[in-house]
Parts: structure tokens; sequence; C-alpha cells
């Protein structure tokens, strides 16, 4: 990783990419003038050095395309600078674009092939200028056309990007919308409702002709006390996006919960049993509250199906945490069956799975129903 950060360090002249580098290297030694400079020296070193600077010039012609433009002058009065012209003028059109600047620089380009075009006749001054002219003015627009064409690329992600950032944020209010809808219908229906069945339990609490029918009504009071409770919560997180509200849907939504699920549940007149281990083990709290969630709509499920059914809710904790939830065969007492969404299996296996465990369930030997869910264990 150092070594990859380095890397682009050092090539961010070519754009992080050593193909760029052996591209500008070929290309400048391509510019290196082959014939006589026309300096008298016989000196080794005096032409290795007229020769690296030439290359260095070159080499550096996409941070600095004035850099070979300037050299072109030398090149003209001492050696034919060749296909240095072109490079340098391409160079400048491509990295600069459209500007004084470039125009400048081309002058000075035509500027040094007419240098290089020495003892001409006055019969070709024409010819030769219009010929430079023509020549010269390939790379200048070879070179434009990039740089427009990067600056239209340019544009065109800018805008799709531009596009999709709207797009998301569209999408994030209308689901901001739709929250929000939700919430004032769960407020306006659900909890109104809820609100009724408490007021009318709590009053039948008060007036109850027997013991017996006034623990009942204290139990639907105090289970729709608690609903509307969790309601109000959801209504919060709905309200606030997702983004504020930080607590549980619901305290009591956690393994500790549990018992006090079976203990509702007893006391509404289920036969329920729960064997538990003695602490209760260690979870994390999406395996906790998911855990709550399965026994609740398991409890739920065996009350709606399989009414008067002994269930049975066990707990064990090894290398894994398992919930398991029992009932027998319902008794057909001729009660019309109450009516389900038909969403609380596939509720409970998003749960589970969500928390990383996972989830059986279907009918047992006997024809009651078992519902098993493993978690793996905190730590």
């Amino acid at each position: 990783m150092r070594f990859l950060k380095s890397r682009r360090r050092w090539l961010s002249w070519w754009d992080g990419r050593i193909r760029s580098l052996l591209f500008d290297i070929a290309v400048a030694f391509l510019c290196i003038p082959s014939g006589d400079w026309g300096i008298p020296t016989d000196s080794v070193v005096v032409n290795a050095a007229q020769i690296l600077v030439v290359f260095a010039t070159f080499l550096v012609r996409r941070r600095f395309p004035w850099v070979p433009i300037a050299m072109l002058v030398p090149l003209s009065i001492f050696s034919d600078p060749g296909p240095a012209i072109f490079v340098a003028v391409y160079t400048m059109a491509r990295y600069r674009g459209p500007s004084m600047q470039l125009w400048a620089a081309y002058a000075v380009a035509f500027g040094a092939s007419m240098l290089g075009a020495k003892n001409l006749e006055p019969v070709d001054v024409v010819p030769v200028v219009l010929g430079l002219l023509l020549i010269t003015a390939f790379p200048l627009l070879l070179g434009l056309w990039v740089f427009q064409r990067k600056q239209l690329l340019a544009s065109l992600r800018e805008r799709a990007e531009q596009a999709e950032r709207e797009r998301d944020l569209l999408a994030e209010r209308a689901v901001t919308a739709e929250r929000r809808r939700i919430a004032r219908e769960m407020h306006d229906v659900v909890a109104h409702r809820c609100s009724v069945i408490t007021l009318q339990a709590g009053a039948l609490t008060m007036t109850a002709p027997d013991e017996r029918t006034g623990e009942v009504a204290e139990v639907i009071r105090s289970t729709s006390a608690t609903a509307l409770t969790e309601l109000r919560s959801m209504l919060q997180v709905l309200r606030d996006d997702g983004h504020e509200a930080t607590g549980d849907l619901a305290d009591d939504a956690s393994a500790e919960g549990i018992a006090n699920l079976v203990e509702d549940a007893a006391a509404a007149g289920a036969d329920v049993r729960l064997t538990r281990p003695d602490p209760m083990p260690e979870t994390s709290t999406e395996v906790g509250r998911a855990a709550y969630r399965v026994v609740q709509e398991a409890l739920t499920n065996a009350g709606k199906h399989a009414p008067g059914a002994p269930v049975r809710v066990d707990i064990t904790a090894d290398d894994d945490v398992e919930v398991t939830v029992t009932n027998g065969p319902g008794r057909d007492d001729g009660a019309e069956a109450v009516p389900g969404s038909g969403y609380g299996l596939i509720g409970m296996r998003e749960r589970v799975t969500l928390a990383g465990g996972a989830l059986r369930a279907g009918r047992t030997e006997d024809g009651g129903y078992r519902v098993r869910a493993v978690f793996p264990a905190l730590g």
C-alpha cells in the first residue's frame, strides 16, 4: 500500500499511470534532433548535455507546456526541430485549450519553423509559408479536439453525478413523506382504537361482576396500554426518519422480557410454560429483540390458530442461544378463527436472519406447531 501511494505521488504528472510516462519517454526520444547541432565542439559531455536538456524538456511537457515551445527556438537555430514542433503545438493546445497562451505559443512555433526554412528563394516564400501553416495547424486542431472532448466528458460526468444525487434526494424525500404518512395513519386509526380498548377494559375492571372477569379485563387493559406505549415509540421512529431515534421500540423487547410475555399470556388464561436458564444468557440488543419478537409472534399464533392448546417456551444456551416455542393441536370448539395477516412467519424469519440466526418452523408429529430460532452467542 505504501508503494502504491508513493508511485501515485511521483507519477502525478502522468495521471498516476506508468504507460503515460513510458509514452512521454518515447516521444521525448523522438524529439531529439538526429543531425548536427551546428555547435563547434567535439566534447561528448556537451553533446550528452544537449540531448539530456531536450529529452527533459519534452518529458515534462504535460506539466509545463510552455517549456517545449521555448525549446523550439534554439532547436530551429542550431538544428532541425523536426517532430518537436508538432509535439509542442499539440501539447499546448491539449492542455491549455483555446486561449491567448495557445495563440502566442502557436506564433512562436510558427516562427521557429520559419527559422528552420533558411535560405529560401523569394519565389518559394509563399508556398513554404502556406505549407508550414497547414502542417502546424494539424497538431493545433488535434490538440483542441482532445481538449474539448475531455471537457465534454467531464461535463457529462458531472451532470450524471448531479442527476444521481438529485434522484437519491428525491427518493429520500419520498421515503420521508411515506414514513410520515404511515405515522399519521397509525396514529389516527390504530392508536385511537387501542385507546378505546384500554378505556373500555379499564371501565370493565372497575365494574366487573366477579373477580375472574376483573382479572381478564385488567389483562386486556394492561396489554392495550403496553401496545400503546410500543406504538408511540414506533411513531417517534417514523417521524424522526430513523436518524434521531436511538432507543428501542419497546424497553421490554429483550431476552429478559420474554418472562413478562409468558406471564401476560398466562394471566389471559393461556396454558403456557417457560423453561429458561438462570441467569439468562447474555445477548446483543439485536439478538435479544429478535428472540423477544419470535416468542411474541409464536404465542400470538398459538392463541389464534390453536386456542386452548398447551404452549411450551424453551430457552437454552450452549454454544448458541436457542429459542423454541411449541404448542399442541388446537381444540375445535366452533369459535370463529381470528384472522391473520399472513406475514407473521415471514417477519419472524426476517428478524432472525438480520440478527445473524436461523429459523425453522413446522408441524409436529402430534399435529401441533413448533417454532425454533437459533442465534449466535455473544462473544
